[in-house]
């Protein structure tokens, strides 16, 4: 009988581990939770996932830091600018989707993404009054376009009779959400189309940047939220279009669940006219909840000997240097240069143009760090500087003996962290998917712990049954 039962635990051990063993070969319990994930994660009336995407929870903020130029006149007589960063002056960004329409039995669905941003002067090193000296924008985009006019010289004439020149003082608040400029109402007189008001982001506070069309992922969880149509114009179309604005967020920044290290996460910047994309770079933790950092490799401002994709950033077959795009057909021909913060990643020569650029890879790169069971945004840094091409021109005196510049104007810092209580939602999460996918595991470990329990069973046996060779009675 203790035979038998030994035997039955022996049997019931293997069993048990084949099951295991299967388990984890078929993935049994990954690929239920990995469909389980899947068929929530889909932007549906009712579901989480349509909640978040619709308002997002965690605070975005975004930071902007100038370069103050200290020697004017120094630079005019052709020495190299000295600039000193001032900041952050800190925005809390709102930026929840409206008008929400579903279209293609839900399996897409269209939206306006207006912002608002709110001065946060806790946050803030310094007020919307500080006062910036830095190149005279839109001055430049009007010598720019009438270099080889004959209206140049006129033009010229004009700029003198108000005080205009290459560089000028504004506050931080004019800077960004625009004044009134001298020069611009003056040729606003000739030309009403043009608009006599100039900012960073004039006219993109409170307001939307055009309407986008993004997939549910009710027809392939890939997909979800991915953005098909910006402006209802294609997004094979979106690095050549000369509709964009100069900045305006990042958007379309989600991603699918289930992310791999391999992967290309494809994000559009309508700051950059395009899509861009990063690769993985390293594991890490944020409030505890694992993540993949994916950041934009340097290909992606690369010239176009490095990246033929880039070509259509040579404006009037002028291509730039590593590290630099031409997005002056994104504002209206302004000479309008984009680039990470003081020229990370850039061709040394700007850096060393500018006295007072120090490209730190932790504070200047953008970074995106992504929970890799859920595709949930855990932490993000969007960084990107504007900077302005600066050269003499022989119409206009304004310019005197400048050297040719790519000259920075100042940069921005869109983040966002993940906040506690959602941090503790997906920590949850993650242990809860652990268990589900170790269960086949345990199940091993189960079957061993029996096995052991039947090695036992049989030693003990083997010690309780008598010697058969040993004599029953001693002579």
């Amino acid at each position: 009988m203790k035979s038998c039962c030994a035997y039955s635990v022996g049997v019931l051990s293997i069993l048990i581990l084949i099951a295991g063993i299967a388990m984890v070969l078929a993935q049994v319990f990954q690929t239920l939770l990995y469909n389980r994930i899947k068929s929530e994660v889909v932007l549906e009336n009712g579901t989480e996932a349509f909640a978040v995407w619709q308002d997002p929870p965690p605070p975005v903020y975004m930071q902007f830091y100038f370069f103050n130029l200290t020697n004017p006149e120094e630079v005019l007589s052709g020495e190299r600018p000295a600039v000193i960063e001032l900041g952050p002056y800190t925005y809390r960004e709102y930026r929840p989707m409206k008008g929400v329409n579903f279209m293609d039995n839900d399996t897409r669905v269209a939206a306006v993404n207006p912002k608002t941003y709110i001065f946060e002067p806790n946050m803030s090193r310094g007020s919307e009054d500080d006062i910036i000296r830095t190149v005279n924008i839109p001055a430049m985009a009007v010598m720019e376009k009438y270099r080889d006019s004959i209206l140049g010289h006129l033009i010229s004439d004009l700029m003198k009779s108000t005080n205009e020149g290459l560089f000028g003082t504004w506050k931080v608040g004019e800077l960004l959400w625009g004044y009134e400029d001298p020069l611009l109402k003056d040729l606003h007189a000739f030309n009403h189309s043009l608009d006599p008001n100039f900012g960073l982001f004039y006219k993109m506070n409170g307001t939307d940047d055009g309407e986008y069309v993004f997939y549910t992922g009710k027809q392939n969880y890939q997909d979800f939220a991915r953005v098909d149509l910006w402006r209802g114009q294609s997004s094979l179309d979106w690095w050549t279009t000369d509709q964009c604005n100069m900045i305006n967020g990042t958007n379309g920044a989600s991603f699918h669940p289930i992310i791999t290290k391999t992967e290309k996460l494809y994000m559009f910047s309508s700051d950059l006219c395009r899509s861009i994309y990063a690769t993985f770079e390293s594991e890490l933790s944020v409030r505890g909840v694992p993540a993949y950092r994916f950041v934009p490799p340097s290909k992606v401002f690369a010239n176009t000997t490095v990246n033929p994709d880039n070509a259509g950033f040579c404006v009037g077959g002028r291509c730039l240097s590593s590290g630099l795009l031409n997005v002056s057909g994104c504002k209206q021909g302004a000479p309008i240069i984009m680039s990470s913060p003081h020229f990370y990643q850039a061709d040394e020569k700007f850096v060393d143009d500018i006295f007072g650029m120090r490209p730190v890879k932790e504070e200047h790169e953008t970074a995106i760090d992504i929970n890799p069971l859920t595709g949930l945004v855990v932490q993000a840094a969007k960084r990107l500087q504007v900077n302005v091409f600066i050269e003499k021109l022989t119409a206009f005196s304004q310019t005197g003996n400048v050297r040719t510049l790519v000259y920075p104007v100042m940069y921005l810092n869109e983040s966002v962290l993940i906040d506690e209580d959602s941090a503790k939602t997906l920590q949850g999460v993650v242990t809860q998917a652990n268990v589900v996918i170790n269960i086949p595991f345990i199940i091993i470990g189960l079957g061993i712990l029996i096995g052991v329990v039947f090695i036992v069973l049989i030693c003990r046996q083997e010690r309780s049954t008598p010697d058969e060779r040993q004599p029953l009675l001693s002579s």
